[in-house]
């Protein structure tokens, strides 16, 4: 299949690995952190990590979009289920992530909430139309990706004049993650990095130009890549060959999708719904200043937020669970002592092994026997 099948050559792949590991300075180390979720799925799934030198140390980032989703904002969501009596819909992996209590959304639903799944946000204001007697709110969360179609569906209930219908806005911003990441330098829990591989659906809408005065100020490289192993492997030789020379740029190595402006319409269109929030609370990374969306006031009709006097709402995670130290990359999923014992996919205990985006997941899908075998000192 064209744009996957030359993307997956398994001898280019060990070329690039050759080439790396001829390229990396015997006395330095390579901290490289992957933001994007779908690049820590990437490789997991192709063992990406068996093929770079030990100098070459893969860090996972915050970004997937459920494991970032603090525990306050998924307890507000039940809440308008089950005491404002609204029809929910959200996105499938929304729906398994824990929250407080023992709860998730599949388990308010199993208990008689209407918590519905949808495939877009154009499925919930479908169900809104078709039941006008309902109230029904759309749980949209996700980066810059999925924020434009939230914000054309609520453009478009406007233009309908659908008044049954809002939106519980958790939208977050990547670069202002990624600042937060760097200013975190030199706490005890932060992680030293040295450069970024920068995500791909997201600057396919916000361009690589954003990364650029972040690229400079804090002297750290950042090459945006695509998702397939071949892409994810130049990617990494372009962050060695940058920090072998000192060098500190935003280099574009998905250029088949992502462009230095990005998608000026898609930004249009979210600009005229939404503005920053001051700040928004991440899973893992606290509160971060100008890093997520809230909807303009003269949309306020369709805010969940205002419609329902959504506040904030902090809730600790829980003890055992160390996805916030996973998302900080402080930690290694094999770290966490219920990783693959009490927690697994099919009964997540933390966000991170909820989606397959998410670090835990990922690794427990594909790397997991990996970490038994070195353990086991097995060649």
């Amino acid at each position: 299949m064209k744009y996957i099948d030359e993307f997956r050559d398994g001898e280019l792949a060990r070329g690039i690995a050759a080439t790396i590991a001829a390229e990396v300075q015997p006395a330095r180390r390579y901290r490289l952190m992957e933001f994007c979720g779908g690049h820590t799925h990437a490789i997991s799934r192709y063992g990406l990590l068996d093929l770079l030198p030990p100098a070459v140390r893969m860090i996972h980032g915050p970004g997937c979009p459920v494991c970032v989703l603090p525990i306050g904002r998924i307890d507000s969501a039940i809440e308008l289920a089950r005491e404002h009596g609204v029809i929910l819909c959200t996105y499938a992996d929304t729906l398994r992530v824990p929250a407080s209590g023992g709860l998730s959304l599949t388990r308010a639903k199993a208990q008689g909430a209407d918590i519905r799944m949808v495939y877009s946000c154009d499925d919930a204001l479908r169900i809104a139309q078709e039941n006008p007697a309902r109230e029904v709110v759309f749980f949209a969360i996700g980066f810059e990706t999925t924020t434009p179609p939230t914000a054309a569906i609520i453009r478009q209930a406007a233009a309908l004049d659908v008044p049954n219908f809002s939106v519980f806005c958790n939208h977050v911003l990547t670069p202002a993650a990624m600042v937060h990441i760097m200013e975190s330098e030199g706490d005890p829990d932060a992680v030293a990095l040295d450069g970024f591989v920068g995500p791909a659906h997201v600057s396919t809408v916000i361009g690589s130009q954003p990364y650029e005065a972040f690229a400079a100020h804090y002297h750290r490289p950042v090459v945006i890549s695509g998702f397939e192993p071949l892409d994810v492997m130049q990617s990494i030789l372009m962050l060695v060959r940058q920090i072998n020379a000192g060098r500190a740029e935003v280099e574009n190595q998905f250029t088949r999708a992502v462009s230095r402006e990005g998608n000026r319409k898609a930004q249009a269109l979210v600009a005229e719904i939404f503005e920053l929030r001051e700040a928004f609370d991440w899973r893992g990374l606290g509160e971060v200043p100008r890093s997520a969306l809230q909807i303009r006031p003269a949309f306020a009709r369709f805010d969940a937020e205002r419609r329902y006097g959504i506040g904030y709402r902090q809730v600790a995670d829980p003890k055992a669970c160390e996805c916030a130290a996973i998302l900080r990359g402080h930690k290694h999923p094999a770290d966490c002592k219920v990783f693959g014992t009490v927690c697994t996919p099919d009964h997540p205990i933390g966000a991170c092994m909820v989606s397959s985006e998410g670090a835990c997941a990922a690794y427990y899908t594909y790397g997991r026997f990996n970490v038994v075998v070195k353990e086991a000192g097995v060649a």
